[in-house]
């Protein structure tokens, strides 16, 4: 089904840590429902306003019965400023849901690690929560620099919350990957900066665990038009995140030794 494109109302925008917002919009109920995984090209400025392209943002978290939507998300640049100086009752204009995100129609079941870094666990509360209704048990382990945030959602939701940090202020003083082992599980979820998701994939490719990779990449079309976000897999060959992903099996991005 095409990506919808809509101005939604936003309901709330606030920091919640740093440079770190999470916005609330109005979904609307006759566009298609966003499944875990999936992303949004979000835009708060006119089409000829700088910057040129919308930003893809993926969802955080979907409500169907209070038709809300939430976004997690960094400032880095000139559109993530614009979408954090939204107050509420503005409108945002969203254009999807796209992509292909995690397999949650019965692949995963069992035991799941679920594995975030920094901004990498804004997709993963929503495939917490889908897991969750599907009585699946789900263990969630997140890396910060130095202090978590957005954590209070997975303590309710999952058997297991380990945090690490670069800092050792707050969990473990060290790698999210020391926190778990792979043979553990049935499958394993992991979304995050691209070193700590490969050293995921390779420790359960080893383990032979099953293993889903959420990719992040710079987008322009958001739909695989413009081949601006293709990465290799490790065949060599080409894929768009925008379309073919961002959500991958390990074994198709990465090789072991």
């Amino acid at each position: 089904m095409p990506a919808a494109n809509y101005n939604a109302e936003v309901l709330a925008n606030r920091a919640v840590n740093g440079s770190v917002m999470l916005m609330t919009a109005r979904w609307d109920e006759t566009t298609p429902a966003p499944v875990c995984g999936q992303f949004y090209m979000l835009r708060a400025w006119k089409a000829d306003e700088a910057p040129l392209l919308s930003r893809p943002i993926s969802v955080h978290r979907f409500d169907r019965e209070a038709k809300e939507i939430e976004f997690l998300y960094e400032v880095k640049g000139m559109g993530t400023e614009k979408l954090a100086a939204l107050k509420a009752g503005e409108s945002v204009q969203l254009t999807g849901p796209s992509g292909h995100g995690f397999p949650t129609d019965g692949t995963l079941g069992g035991t799941v690690a679920v594995v975030g870094g920094g901004i990498g666990t804004a997709p993963l509360l929503q495939l917490v929560r889908e897991l969750a209704e599907k009585g699946v048990t789900v263990d969630f382990f997140a890396g910060f620099r130095d202090e978590p945030y957005e954590m209070q959602p997975y303590s309710e939701l999952c058997r297991t919350v380990g945090i690490a940090t670069d800092s050792g202020r707050f969990g473990h003083h060290g790698f999210v990957t020391e926190l778990f082992d792979p043979k553990a599980y049935t499958a394993v979820c992991t979304c995050g900066p691209e070193i700590m998701m490969q050293k995921t994939a390779l420790m359960c490719m080893r383990a032979g665990t099953p293993v889903y990779v959420s990719k992040e990449s710079k987008m322009a079309c958001g739909v695989g038009a413009c081949l601006g976000c293709t990465c290799k897999t490790k065949e060599g060959g080409g894929v768009c995140v925008c379309k073919d992903g961002p959500v991958f099996e390990g074994s198709v991005l990465y090789e072991l030794d």
